[in-house]
């Protein structure tokens, strides 16, 4: 009885009072080896032992390279022991056994010609990079390796050739921006100019004409190159690559940087009108074709331009064209709000007052934008032909049209047409509404034609007088 309760005894478990982590362990053991162990040293009394270890060494490599032959890892370590040896024949036997096994690797082409480099063997670098472009003609990082080593060396004429034979092979955007900056570092920047013409001529996308415009800003600071550059894209460019978003914000930010506040407000205004920024795209018309649907980070760059206008504005321009700004924003959430649900005839009411304001303090009628949205969201219907509730806020809108024709544009004539269609979209044998009755007749009357009113009121009370 006695083991049994000691073993059901609970062990203390709580934590010891010095903690030892297993970073300490692995210091303290690492500290405590001996060094030989870490780095061995091998010491060499004659030119015998030295010879001697030569051969052990080589022995030890040539059973890894003949274990695993294909593996490009050991024969560069072996061609790097014999460099390190000052035995610079046998690593180059290594590198040129490598390349027996595989010739088309890069990355051992490289290590062959950075041997010849280190050792300040120049010409024999060239031939190996030499050898290496004509080979592997797309490995742009050996064409890298090759002007880099000519320019260092003080040869500009051998480093233009090779660019020169680079650019044959119509290598990537990258490339092109490196010869024009050896142009430019020599100071030959008319040479620079003409190659990135070559460039933008070669790959005529928005891509090359942007870096374009971006190197004749900042490295050339060629201001008039660089705008011609960006008009330029916005021309000669095919649409699917002018119309693009980053365009317009690229040439408009290039303007705002050059104090050009106008030129950059017109073209940020060009590029809402064409891009609808800040507004839901417009169902086509019957019989119209469908626009083509914009890829998301298409639209990710539209948002972002679009934002940029607001920036723009709030920096640069005035009240009035921060108050169009602002419209358009607003604009787009109502937009947003009827797309969703045409039927939701509150967003009607506050869509139709905002553009009726903006027409106020704009002081600008000719739109014709609030007659738009009216028209628009009397084309909603109630669903239900049963339900007097589901019209009431129907009604009010054709109430809020006539009066706006009445006392906004004074169009007497408008509202009283206004009021004669919605009388007859009514029900009235079902259900019908005396407001708009009565204020039609009141119509009537302002315009002096009480025969029009008493007839109207007693068509009112032959259709809806027992209701």
């Amino acid at each position: 009885m006695a083991s049994r309760s000691h073993q059901a005894q609970v062990k203390n478990r709580a934590p010891a009072p010095i903690q030892i982590s297993a970073e300490q362990l692995i210091r303290e053991s690492s500290e405590r080896q001996q060094a030989h162990i870490l780095d061995p040293i091998v010491k060499i009394h004659d030119a015998e032992e030295y010879q001697s270890h030569l051969r052990d060494r080589r022995k030890h490599f040539e059973d890894n390279i003949r274990y695993r032959r294909e593996h490009i890892g050991n024969w560069v370590k072996y061609a790097r022991f014999e460099e390190d040896n000052r035995e610079f024949e046998r690593s180059r036997s290594v590198f040129e056994r490598a390349l027996e096994v595989d010739v088309r690797n890069p990355e051992l082409w490289l290590r062959y010609a950075e041997l010849e480099m280190r050792n300040e063997f120049i010409n024999r670098a060239r031939n190996v990079l030499d050898r290496a472009v004509q080979l592997l003609p797309r490995v742009d990082f050996l064409w890298y390796k090759y002007v880099y080593m000519e320019e260092m060396v003080g040869d500009i004429p051998k480093c233009r050739t090779v660019f020169e034979r680079w650019m044959e092979w119509m290598p990537d955007d990258n490339a092109w921006m490196s010869y024009a900056r050896f142009e430019g570092r020599g100071g030959h920047w008319e040479q620079a100019k003409e190659i990135m013409k070559r460039y933008a001529n070669t790959y005529p996308s928005a891509r090359s004409f942007m870096r374009f415009a971006k190197w004749a800003e900042f490295e050339a600071k060629d201001i008039d190159l660089a705008r011609t550059v960006l008009e330029s894209s916005l021309v000669e460019l095919e649409p699917e690559e002018s119309r693009q978003a980053r365009v317009f914000g690229r040439f408009a930010a290039f303007e705002e940087r050059q104090g050009e506040y106008e030129r950059a407000r017109v073209i940020y205004k060009h590029a809402t009108k064409l891009f609808n920024l800040g507004q839901e795209p417009k169902k086509p018309a019957p019989g119209e074709e469908e626009e083509e649907e914009v890829p998301q980070w298409e639209q990710d760059k539209r948002n972002e331009l679009y934002q940029a206008y607001i920036a723009f504005e709030k920096k640069r321009g005035d009240k009035a064209g921060i108050e169009d700004i602002v419209i358009t924003g607003q604009r787009a959430e109502y937009e947003k709000r009827v797309t969703a649900d045409p039927t939701d005839y509150d967003a009607w009411f506050e869509y139709a007052k905002m553009e009726q304001e903006n027409e106020i303090s704009s002081g600008n009628s000719n739109e014709n934008k609030v007659r738009e949205v009216y028209e628009r969201a009397i084309g909603n219907v109630p669903p239900s032909m049963e339900d007097k509730q589901h019209w009431r806020r129907y009604i009010y809108l054709w109430i809020y049209y006539a009066l706006y024709e009445e006392m906004q544009r004074h169009d007497l004539d408008r509202a009283s047409k206004i009021y004669d269609a919605c009388l007859d979209l009514i029900p009235h044998a079902k259900f019908s509404f005396s407001k708009i009755w009565i204020n039609a007749a009141k119509l009537h009357i302002r315009r002096k034609d009480l025969i029009a009113a008493r007839k109207l009121l007693g068509k009112a009370i032959g259709l809806c007088g027992m209701q």
